[in-house]
């Protein structure tokens, strides 16, 4: 309930709504969450977040899936 953390997801559902759910007409409520995968590898992996110098969030991971060291 700190006002920083509600922030961080506010902005987060934004930006799901903007280039997610609402970003194309789907058919069907499945078709969006098909999309959704696609979506979540983009944000994670692609997408530059100014709040980690411009990388996206998959550079802060310590120890990425099927990296086991």
């Amino acid at each position: 309930y700190r006002p920083q953390t509600n922030g961080k997801v506010e902005r987060f559902n934004r930006t799901l709504l903007d280039e997610w759910a609402y970003l194309k007409p789907y058919h069907s409520n499945n078709e969006r969450t098909e999309a959704l995968a696609d979506f979540l590898h983009t944000y994670n992996h692609h997408r530059c977040h100014t709040a980690l110098g411009g990388k996206p969030p998959i550079t802060r991971v310590n120890n990425p899936a099927s990296q086991y060291t």
